[in-house]
């Protein structure tokens, strides 16, 4: 029976990891991520998270009382994380669409804050909502961990416009400090 359920959950993956493209920016029963200029060349880890419906339509909590729907704020994602959907509780792509608009309703009615009700608290009640893995204690703090583990770049411009902006700064950081450090 275990096999039954393995093989299906392996189809059901494949079939939506056929589906994800970039180019069209569509990827179905994803989390996907991007950069936040400034703060994200900072601290890479830190960025811009929305939740995508079963056909690849990203929504993601933009501000305040607004959950913008295939226009992410921060620009196209840079990485995303694929989702299984045999592992939503009510099995099916209509048990996840109806948790991200239900979530994205919600959202519609919040104030945005940046430390504690944002765009990852926003996916976080979506997963919740659905029960994926049979779990209610999705938050922005372990969605943030997993999207760095398990996230993939979408492309090399991806990775670049997550890791470039910081390597940078730590170099010009760097080169200062050991000029100012040798000038004494």
């Amino acid at each position: 029976m275990a096999d039954v359920v393995d093989s299906d959950s392996m189809k059901n993956y494949h079939i939506a990891s056929e589906k994800i493209n970039p180019e069209a920016c569509r990827y179905p029963f994803c989390i996907v991520w991007t950069p936040i200029p400034i703060l994200s060349w900072l601290f890479p880890i830190i960025g811009h998270m929305g939740i995508c419906t079963s056909t690849g339509v990203i929504r993601d909590f933009a501000g305040p009382y607004f959950v913008s729907e295939d226009n992410m704020a921060f620009g196209r994602p840079a990485k995303y994380w694929m989702l299984d959907v045999s592992k939503v509780y009510s099995n099916g792509c209509n048990a996840w669409d109806r948790a991200v608009h239900d979530a994205s309703e919600e959202y519609k009615h919040r104030m945005h804050n940046l430390c504690c009700d944002n765009c990852h608290s926003h996916v976080a009640m979506a997963l919740n909502l659905m029960r994926y893995e049979n779990s209610t204690s999705w938050n922005m703090v372990n969605l943030c961990i997993l999207a760095l583990i398990h996230g993939k770049y979408v492309s090399c411009v991806g990775f670049l416009k997550t890791w470039l902006p910081f390597m940078m700064l730590t170099g010009i950081i760097l080169t200062v400090a050991l000029a100012l450090n040798l000038a004494r």
